[in-house]
């Protein structure tokens, strides 16, 4: 699939978020011409894995089990909170391995080319004080038990058996809260010799742009930074998004439950105003759409 059709399925399913969905079509199309390329050519792989930042309940989990499917490739989530909780977190990385092989049926060829997204992954961030983490593993510990797989390595799993991660694609997410404020004392572009017209448009791209120095500053540690070179970022919804998030999708909710009244004998109807007053009531949560769900069922 090109990158447009892979948007195009995307659109379907997640609302708004263009400029991510756009940066992460082209990354896994790209990452997949590259395993195409390495098996007959005997190219090297030099993987290019994807971090998407923003705020929780922007879409990031939404986005990738959607490219999953229309990629028809096994997929799997993890939690960085999680792996920084337990002492043996080799063990853990492992099980998540495993996990990709159950998903693609036992073939290892498959689940070799599928996809792993490791969500909050800015909670492995660097600090000074590691209190409270006495009985798991620091985030530093974290990112360099992360760092070998996400390269590229055979890892042993169970029944001797070995899963190679050079082809598996690595998807990261997280809100990096105070991400901003680094942005804001690293923009680095001041002056580029173009058009008059374009000149502060680019600076302004390229200035909103996270750079690895960015991620080296906020909390991740250099080499783990510079394996995640493609940085997607997601907005936090507006109350018109949620709006359409509850509208539009394929399955959005309002058709979920219009199908289930429908198979009673029952047409369901909701006038606009309602869902805008459903929006304002997740907006005052603060947890983007995750909350969609619960006041519309708790309404109903």
């Amino acid at each position: 699939m090109t990158p447009s059709q892979i948007v195009q399925f995307l659109d379907q399913h997640v609302v708004g978020q263009d400029k991510a969905k756009r940066q992460l079509a082209v990354a896994v199309y790209t990452h997949y011409k590259k395993v195409a390329l390495a098996a007959p050519d005997g190219l090297e792989i030099i993987k290019s894995n994807v971090l998407l930042v923003g705020p929780t309940g922007t879409g990031k989990t939404l986005m990738c089990e959607t490219l999953s499917r229309v990629l028809k490739v096994p997929f799997v989530t993890a939690n960085a909170t999680s792996l920084a909780q337990t002492e043996y977190v080799n063990d853990e990385i492992e099980a998540i391995l495993q996990r990709l092989i159950d998903k693609a049926e036992g073939d290892i060829g498959r689940a070799q080319r599928g996809i792993v997204f490791i969500d909050e992954i800015d909670k492995l961030k660097v600090v000074h004080s590691q209190q409270g983490q006495m009985r798991g593993t620091s985030g530093e510990g974290v990112q360099h038990a992360l760092l070998k797989i996400m390269e590229g390595a055979p890892v042993k799993i169970k029944d001797s058996q070995y899963i190679d991660t050079t082809q598996i694609l690595f998807i990261c997410g997280g809100a990096f809260v105070g991400l901003e404020e680094v942005l804001a004392r690293t923009k680095s572009y001041g002056f580029i010799s173009t058009s008059e017209a374009d000149n502060q448009k680019l600076l302004d791209r390229l200035n909103s742009r996270v750079k690895p120095t960015d991620l080296f500053e906020y909390g991740l540690i250099q080499e783990f930074a510079g394996r995640l070179p493609i940085v997607a970022s997601l907005k936090p919804l507006s109350r018109e998004l949620m709006v359409r998030i509850m509208t539009e999708p394929k399955n959005s909710i309002y058709s979920q439950y219009q199908q289930i009244l429908q198979n009673s004998g029952v047409e369901l109807l909701i006038a606009p105003l309602v869902f805008e007053q459903i929006a304002d009531l997740a907006m005052e949560y603060k947890v983007g759409a995750r909350s969609l769900r619960g006041i519309f069922e708790e309404m109903l």
